[in-house]
């Protein structure tokens, strides 16, 4: 019925323009970059080169293969809208068994295609809005989110993998609005069954457990190298912000992870990016930056427990 030809969003591979339907429903639609697709693909192989000649990735050819498989995987499903409508219906199904208050758009098939994805308005605030609202907002949205990225690890076993701050609003009954389904990863059993023991390995400091599982996750080369001393220190710093009243604003964690890096330094090669982990690493500690920019202050350890729990 009406299209706004001046965009209201923009992203990196499109843009987003409102318009209203035939039959009066206000709609967003998303269109893409005539030839991104392309250029991605001829960006990727610039940066893997530029990292090779820089002498970064020091890691045996197939891990290198394997990590820009898993990049290049992630890329082209991003740029297939018809991959988003079907990861937008199977989230939007399942949270709304779950959290009435996270809220994903829905999708109009009849104006949407490849490179063209049509979804129904769903308005609210921007993380920076919202970062000035009560904390008591504050606290309940934080504790949404983690528990929405919870509960599609470890229970849908897919899970949202572009923590940016630009794919979500926010309103002021602690609602979340989920924007962007173009990036999601899939984990097998084996992959959250590894994470639920390394979690419960760093409850109990069972250095030996965290590295049989580390090295499940193909992300430890040998173990034994890693001091028993720092582990402790990683874990007590990694669970922190779980398993204690935590001020994200103060971001303690942070700021005390950056000084065992130091301490850390001369075992850097007894660790290794894996493919199995890196956009689990990429969204945790996206959301974890979500949180400090919200400014939550509260104790997340019954959410902790509730998505992962204890066992002996």
């Amino acid at each position: 019925k009406s299209f706004d030809e001046q965009p209201f969003a923009a992203a990196s591979i499109g843009q987003v323009h409102k318009a209203v339907l035939p039959n009066g429903q206000q709609v967003v639609v998303k269109v893409q970059y005539p030839g991104v697709d392309e250029a991605c693909e001829s960006d990727l192989k610039q940066v893997r080169l530029a990292l090779r000649l820089m002498g970064v990735l020091k890691i045996d050819k197939k891990l290198q293969d394997q990590l820009f498989a898993e990049i290049q995987d992630s890329l082209s499903a991003e740029l297939n809208y018809e991959i988003e409508v079907q990861n937008l219906e199977v989230f939007k199904t399942f949270h709304s068994k779950l959290d009435d208050k996270i809220i994903i758009p829905t999708v109009y098939k009849d104006y949407s295609s490849r490179r063209i994805l049509t979804l129904s308005l769903e308005q609210g605030d921007s993380i920076e809005t919202a970062s000035s609202w009560p904390i008591e907002i504050r606290n309940t949205i934080g504790r949404r989110l983690i528990r929405a990225l919870g509960q599609e690890m470890f229970f849908l076993k897919r899970f949202h993998c572009d923590p940016h701050p630009g794919n979500f609003a926010f309103r002021q009954d602690g609602s979340v609005i989920i924007y962007d389904y173009g990036s999601v990863k899939t984990l097998s059993n084996e992959i959250v069954y590894s994470f639920k023991r390394l979690v419960n390995a760093a409850r109990h400091e069972d250095i030996d457990l965290i590295e049989t599982e580390l090295l499940a996750l193909h992300s430890l080369t040998e173990k034994g190298k890693f001091p028993s001393d720092l582990y402790k220190l990683w874990i007590e710093v990694l669970l922190r912000p779980l398993t204690t009243t935590y001020d994200f604003a103060e971001n303690s964690s942070h700021h005390d992870g950056m000084l065992l890096v130091k301490k850390s330094l001369k075992y850097w090669d007894v660790f290794k990016p894996s493919p199995d982990t890196l956009m689990v690493n990429r969204t945790i500690s996206g959301h974890y930056w979500n949180l400090i920019h919200l400014k939550v202050h509260d104790n997340l350890n019954d959410l902790f427990e509730e998505l992962v729990p204890h066992s002996n």
